[in-house]
């Protein structure tokens, strides 16, 4: 039967209708992996949100002591060590190969923002509390802190914004595959707050880490371990920023501090250095 010419050509007619029309696939896997990123990402940011409000007193993680404190301390490491790692040339190599096929590479930086958004929902969500609470702030030093707290995260936001909320998001890899076109990262950013240091996503992080209105021995580690990792993985990034752009950004560097702002009238050098 299959070798009747006549119905050979009526499956092949079949096939064609079923087959995706040309580009289809490649949306739908643009479009779904960014709706993924993306949720998980939101998920992510709340949970972070929400666990270091209460000094990490409040999770879903039920290791027994005093493997607890081991497993934490794992939570803890595993995301700078592979946030970091996927920032090298062999790493970044690696992670356009996750996703097989022709697109690994234009969607590696939605990849990037998917693994990095998993790690922090696992240490957040899976930490398991020592429940042990220090102290909690009450009445007015309780709103005073939960201000300083919105303040830090609103921080957080606007320098992220300002370094490219394309990237830092994730979108920037899925939008070009959806375009058809190479990614294209934002200019070296030296606008908004980076007018004022160089690292503010690093400080604004670091700020969210202390401005909590309940302390525990989990928060503590915590917020030492990631304030430590706030400064000094920034000096890494530098080195990048400094094989890219060269002169440009060795001007700003010398413009502009590190993490901590001058409250001083700059130099028209270093204004000039913002439009170079």
């Amino acid at each position: 039967m299959r070798d009747d010419p006549r119905i050979a050509g009526v499956l092949r007619l079949i096939t064609a209708a079923l087959r995706p029309p040309p580009g289809l696939a490649r949306i739908a896997l643009a479009l779904s992996l960014g709706i993924v990123t993306h949720l998980v990402f939101a998920a992510a940011v709340l949970a972070m949100i929400a666990a270091m409000f209460f000094g990490l007193s409040e999770s879903f993680g039920r290791v027994p002591q005093p493997w607890a404190w081991i497993a934490n301390a794992a939570l803890i490491a595993q995301f700078p060590l592979a946030h970091s790692l996927f920032l090298t040339g062999r790493g970044g190599t690696a992670l356009a190969r996750l996703i097989p096929g022709p697109y690994g590479a234009t969607l590696a930086t939605t990849t990037y923002a998917l693994i990095a958004s998993l790690q922090l929902l696992a240490l957040f969500a899976l930490w398991t509390p020592s429940g042990i609470v220090w102290w909690h702030a009450e009445g007015a030093l309780f709103w005073a802190i939960c201000a300083a707290y919105a303040g830090a995260w609103l921080l957080l936001i606007k320098a992220s914004f300002d370094a490219g909320a394309e990237v830092q998001s994730g979108a920037l890899g899925w939008m070009s595959l959806m375009a058809r076109i190479a990614p294209r990262f934002p200019d070296m950013p030296t606008r908004g707050l980076f007018r004022v240091i160089r690292q503010p996503i690093y400080v604004a992080f670091a700020l969210t880490l202390w401005t909590v209105p309940v302390w525990t021995p989990d928060q503590l580690l915590l917020a030492f371990s990631y304030t430590a990792y706030c400064l000094l993985a920034p000096r890494l990034k530098e080195r990048r920023f400094a094989a890219r752009y060269g002169d440009r950004f060795i001007r700003y560097r010398a413009a502009v501090p590190y993490a901590l702002p001058k409250f001083t009238q700059r130099t028209p050098d270093a204004q000039r250095s913002d439009t170079l």
